[in-house]
Formats: C-alpha cells, structure tokens, sequence
C-alpha cells in the first residue's frame, strides 16, 4: 500500500489543509491527476497524484496538517482489497477517513473490483499551452497526435483535435471546472509573514553573491514591434516572453545555475522549469513554473504565461507548478525599478532579475545615441557556483536578447 503525501508547496509551506477531495474511495488514478484542493497561505491549490493504482482511504478533510502527512493511501493496480481493515496510521497525518464521514476515524472500505489491467500510461511530449487549451476544452492532451518536433502536441495539434471531435473531459478537466470551495482565497498577512520566514531562512543560510549588467534592448524592442504589427492583439508578445525565454536558453549554456542545493551538494535538475513572480492582488507573492521553458516557442510562452497569472490570482494554481521551479526570475515591468535585486528562494541556487526598460545614452561605434536599456541581475548561491559561472549566464542572457528572431 503505497501512502500519498502532503506535498510541500514551497520553502515557506508548514501545514495545509484539504478543503475538496476530487476522488473517493475505489477510484482508479494515474500520475498527472488532480486529486484534491488544500488551502495554504498563497490560498487553493490544486494537487497532484504521483502514484498508479486505486484509492483505499482518504484524511479527514478541513484538518490542519503538516507537510509529509498521509493524505490518502493507494493500493497499487492489480492489488486485492485486504481481508481486515489496515492498522490505524496516525504518524504526522490526521486519521484517514472517506470523504463527507462524520468522524475521524478510520473506516473499511467496501472491496470494489480491481480495475482491468492496462499497461503504464505512455507520457507524449505536450507543449505547455496546448496541455492548457486541451484542458480547456476537455481534451486529453497525452492521448493526442504531435505534430512538433520529435512528435510533441501543440496547439495546432489541440485545435484540430477539438475541431474534429470532443472527446469526454478527463479528471483534469473536470478539475479545473469543479468550483473550489475558497477559490482565490488567502491572508495576505499570512502570506507575508510566510515570504518574510523564507527570505529570512534564504538570507541566514545561503551565502548570496550578486551581479549586475545592463543589455542594449533595440534588437529586441525592434523584432517585437515587426512581430506584434502583423498579428491580431490575441497573438501579439509582450518583451516579458523574450525575457522569459532569454533565460531558459541562458539556462541550456550554464546548467550549473538550474537546479538545488540540498544535503550539502548541488543537485542539477532535468529540466528547465522558470518560477515567473507574479504580483498578486491583495498582497503576496507567488512564483509558479512554466514547465520546460527552452523547449517552448515564444506564442506558446505567451499563452502558459497568460494562463499562469490569470489562475494565480484566482487561486487556481497546480501542485506541480509550485513544487517545480529551478530557478525564478522576477521582471518588474514597465512601472517597475531599473534593478531588483532578489533573493533565492531555498532549494533553488539562483534568481534572475529584470527591471524596466528605460532610455539611456549607450556608446555605439564610437558615437553616443539614445538605446533602450534594461538591467538584468543575479542573485545567486556561494555553495554551488562563483562569480566567473553566473557572469556567463548574464552572458547567454545578452546574446540571446540581441537574437530574437532565434528565440
């Protein structure tokens, strides 16, 4: 019997608490599924099942209870129902009970048939925004034909699929469209003393080094006014995208800046999942990833980008999208600063800054002319890298901008 946890939705996470169980007892999951809302300080969060087989019992909900409490136990596919009902679990969790029972106390579950056997799911390559558009509108995207680069969906494929047919949403789907109990709820005051624990944990225990360069921005200014001057207003590009992207390529160059430091070493991660801060109303913070940001197109950055802020601050952001970034950059828009100078969220090893883009005199070809100009900063972790490694990655960063055409 495997046992799913409270997963740790960030640094400054300690406890949540289920408001919404999505599944019951009987149900058959698969990794992917959304599974149940918990309420944190940055609000409703949808989350995530990692595990393969049925569902055998579930916690108490509305419980406040730690990270790495037992949330639910599964019984793997295949597995018979056990004769007498499991021993009482009690660890760190809250007792595990079926959904809606009046007590917190464990119960039996009725033996339901074992699910007929199918093999593993097979994981297809999705594009972040056509994952999303498919969930829109009620589409499997992993059971759809790619047409990208190494048969990988996008919103072509997505498109031409629901103009097609519209096959039954899956529980994804009717994830997203179930109404969440405390939907963009959260306490500010709550959440910043959260941020305040975090940031001070970052700043006791990670030994920050900065670096700071400014990037002629004409090149990129240049390409984005020919882009957006040809497409309609739902297609154009904001110069947030070509920052987003200039990093993740930066992040293929030095990889040693992409990843964790935990139990005294750096562990590189396997992909390149940007933590984007967005602002939320009322207060807060909160920076979650944009899955595989090398490999997505700019119009695809676009649209997860979109899609990203406007959940955030409806709460309607995903376990996976919390837990997943490696590494965050904040851009702080055209109302913003010229520097922002960040500080690393733990385990992350780095965070990349931008400020506005702001005219200024800049030297080219022996003459002095008006360039626009944006600052971009690191803020970046002693124990695993130096200063010579993240003045590469200022680097990359500046190459790319001045090549947008190839981003």
């Amino acid at each position: 019997m495997a046992e799913f946890l409270m997963p740790s939705l960030g640094a400054d996470m300690e406890t949540g608490k289920v408001v919404q169980w999505l599944v019951k007892p009987g149900d058959r999951v698969k990794p992917g599924d959304v599974v149940a809302v918990v309420e944190t300080h940055k609000g409703a969060i949808d989350v995530e099942i990692f595990l393969d087989g049925v569902i055998d019992q579930l916690a108490a909900l509305d419980q406040e209870m730690p990270v790495g409490a037992v949330l639910a136990q599964v019984r793997p596919q295949g597995e018979g129902v056990p004769d007498a009902p499991a021993p009482e679990r009690r660890g760190v969790g809250a007792p595990m009970v079926e959904p809606g029972g009046p007590r917190a106390l464990p119960v039996s579950v009725m033996p339901v048939p074992p699910p007929p056997q199918v093999g593993p799911p097979v994981r297809v390559r999705v594009s972040p925004a056509a994952r999303q558009r498919a969930r829109a509108l009620g589409l499997n995207p992993d059971a759809l034909p790619g047409s990208g680069v190494g048969g990988m969906v996008s919103l072509r494929d997505v498109d031409r699929a629901a103009a097609q047919a519209k096959p039954a949403p899956d529980r994804a789907a009717t994830a997203a469209a179930a109404p969440h109990p405390r939907a963009g709820g959260f306490d500010a005051a709550q959440m910043r003393q959260a941020i305040a624990a975090a940031m001070s944990r970052s700043k006791r225990e990670i030994p920050h080094y900065y670096l700071s360069d400014s990037i002629d921005f004409t090149a990129a200014r240049d390409w984005l006014e020919a882009w957006n001057r040809e497409r309609a207003p739902e297609q154009r590009l904001l110069g947030a995208v070509l920052l987003l992207k200039a990093t993740a390529r930066a992040l293929c160059e030095v990889p040693q800046l992409n990843g964790f430091y935990e139990n005294g070493a750096f562990r590189a991660a396997s992909g390149i999942h940007v933590g984007w801060a967005i602002a939320l109303r009322g207060g807060g913070l909160v920076a979650p990833a944009i899955h595989d940001a090398d490999r997505a197109s700019l119009g695809e950055l676009m649209a997860a980008l979109s899609d990203l802020v406007q959940r955030a601050r409806t709460g309607r952001l995903r376990s996976s999208e919390l837990t997943d970034p490696t590494i965050t950059v904040t851009s702080l828009g055209e109302r913003g600063a010229q520097s922002v100078l960040g500080v690393i969220y733990p385990p992350q090893v780095a965070i990349v800054g931008f400020g506005r883009v702001v005219q200024l005199p800049w030297v080219v070809d022996g003459q002095v002319q008006v360039r626009p100009v944006v600052n971009v900063t690191l803020a970046a972790d002693h124990r695993a890298s130096d200063g010579h490694l993240g003045g590469r990655l200022l680097a990359a960063i500046e190459r790319a901008l001045q090549s947008p055409q190839d981003l």
